[in-house]
C-alpha cells in the first residue's frame, strides 16, 4: 500500500500568531477542564475524550491543513491533555513533579522513534500520514508533560499561579534566544510548545480561581467562555485570510530532506 502525501504541510506556517493561538488552546483546556471536573468528573471524562477523538479523528482523514480542523483539534488534545495529566494526580495520588518526569520520558522516547524513522521531527516536514501521526502524539505528550510541569509549581513547589507566571514568561523566551545563538530551529520550537503549556495554563488559573488559591476569581466558567470567543475570533481571522499558510513549503517537495542539524 502506498503510504498518503499531502500535497503541502499539514500544519500552519509558525509566527506570532500561532504562538497566540497555541496559549490560548492552553488556556482553554485548563480552565475548562476543571470547570467540567466540578459539575461531573464523568462529564468531564465524556466531553473530553468525545471532543479529542472526532477532532482527531477528522483532522487525520483530510488530506490538506485548514486552520479550523487544525486550532479545534489543537483544542481537544488540550483539554484532552489535561484531564490525562491530571488524572495520575487525582487517582493514584503521584505528585505532580513525579508525572512530570514520567510525561518527559514518554515525550523524549516518541520524539526519538519519530526522529529514527522519518529522519526528521521538524515540523515543516507534516507531509505524510506517518509523520502527522507522529507528529499528534507528540502534541498530546507535550500538554501533558505542560500540564503536570505547572501544576508541579505552582502547587508542589509553592510558586502559585503569578510566580508560575513569571517563571514560564521567561523560560519561554531562553530557546528563542537560543535559537538566535545556533541553536537547531526545531529543537528550539518543540521546546517552546512545552512551555506555552504551564504558561498558558497558570495564566488561565490566575485568573479564573480565586484568592484562596492566589486567583483574581473571575471564574473558571467566565475565562473558558472568554477564552473560546477570542479562540473563534482568531481562528475565522486565519481561515478567512489564508495568513497561516505556509507558501514556501507548498512549492517544496512533499517529502522533505532530513535536519541536517539532527542527523
Amino acid at each position: 500500500m502506498r503510504p498518503r502525501v499531502f500535497p503541502a504541510p499539514k500544519v500552519p506556517a509558525v509566527f506570532v500568531m500561532f504562538w497566540v493561538v497555541k496559549l490560548l488552546t492552553t488556556g482553554i483546556g485548563e480552565t475548562a477542564s476543571d470547570y467540567l471536573g466540578t459539575v461531573s468528573i464523568p462529564l468531564a471524562a465524556v466531553i473530553g475524550l468525545g471532543t479529542f477523538s472526532t477532532a482527531i479523528y477528522l483532522q487525520l482523514k483530510a488530506n490538506a491543513y485548514h486552520p479550523v480542523r487544525y486550532w479545534v483539534t489543537v483544542l481537544g488534545v488540550a483539554l484532552f491533555g489535561t484531564m490525562i495529566a491530571d488524572g495520575p494526580h487525582v487517582a493514584l495520588g503521584t505528585p505532580y513533579w513525579f508525572d512530570s518526569i514520567v510525561y518527559l520520558g514518554l515525550l523524549c522516547g516518541l520524539l526519538t522513534w519519530w526522529r529514527r524513522s522519518e529522519g526528521t521531527i521538524s515540523v515543516h516536514s507534516i507531509t505524510t500520514a506517518r509523520r502527522e501521526r507522529f507528529y499528534w502524539g507528540v502534541v498530546l505528550l507535550t500538554f501533558g508533560l505542560g500540564t503536570a510541569v505547572g501544576d508541579a509549581t505552582a502547587i508542589d513547589f509553592g510558586l502559585g499561579f503569578t510566580w508560575s507566571i513569571v517563571l514560564f514568561g521567561v523560560l519561554i523566551v531562553v530557546p528563542f534566544g537560543l535559537w538566535k545563538l545556533g541553536l537547531n530551529v526545531t529543537i528550539a520550537f518543540w521546546a517552546s510548545y512545552v512551555l506555552t503549556r504551564p504558561l498558558g495554563a497558570s495564566i488561565a488559573d490566575w485568573l479564573g480561581k480565586d484568592s484562596r488559591y492566589g486567583g483574581v476569581g473571575w471564574g473558571l466558567g467566565p475565562v473558558t467562555l472568554v477564552g473560546l470567543l477570542l479562540f473563534a475570533v482568531l481562528v475565522a481571522y486565519l481561515a478567512l485570510t489564508h495568513s497561516d499558510v505556509d507558501h514556501a513549503a507548498v512549492h517544496a517537495s512533499a517529502v522533505r530532506e532530513p535536519d541536517p542539524v539532527l542527523d
